[in-house]
């Protein structure tokens, strides 16, 4: 579909707002024109490149937010988080990511933003996997954005046990969901 100047950047402001991790190219397919035109209505709209929008999203201090591990030490970027309830991360899939012989993203990676991220939205000083059960549903390659969400499902204080599920997507499409046990030393409300 052919949109007018107006109606594109419309439209484009809307997209952004919606979803601040769509790229340039995403967008230009969206709109079927070239990523110069994205790039250049974004400037006459005053939004910032990806790079400088997700530094806007993470702009809260999650270093302080996050108990359980050192931020440096979470894989992928944590964009957002409210402890015990809800996290989401980014990683962004490379080449030293993915098997050579057919450019698949690494099974581990996955997991691993997955479970970092399990273990980051938990309020406590230590939280540590138990038990996982994990769905790989659709292939991952370099140069994709994989988006993970952490939800906590359920938490039991009597056992110092929290599950929490994470879905990771690529461009809105569920390529892994990991169900997590995890302990931690205080049951909920800060209980021992």
């Amino acid at each position: 579909m052919k949109y007018s100047k107006k109606e594109r950047q419309k439209l484009l402001k809307q997209t952004i707002e919606d979803n601040p991790f769509v790229t340039d190219d995403q967008l230009a397919s969206k709109f079927n024109v070239s990523v110069q035109t994205i790039r250049l209505d974004r400037m006459e709209l005053s939004i910032p490149e990806l790079r400088e929008r997700i530094k806007d999203v993470a702009a809260h201090n999650f270093e302080n937010e996050v108990k359980t591990l050192p931020i440096d030490e979470v894989i992928g970027e944590i964009i957002d988080i409210d402890l015990d309830d809800r996290a989401i991360s980014i990683f962004d899939v490379k080449e030293e990511h993915v098997f050579q012989r057919n450019g698949i993203a690494r099974g581990h990676h996955l997991f691993a933003q997955a479970n970092s991220l399990a273990v980051a939205v938990i309020d406590d000083d230590l939280a540590l996997t138990v038990k996982s059960d994990l769905t790989y549903t659709k292939p991952v390659h370099a140069g994709n954005r994989v988006v993970a969400k952490a939800v906590v499902t359920k938490q039991d204080a009597d056992t110092n046990r929290t599950y929490v599920t994470v879905t990771s997507t690529v461009e809105g499409k569920t390529v892994f969901i990991g169900n997590f046990e995890m302990f931690r030393t205080k049951g909920k409300g800060g209980n021992e």
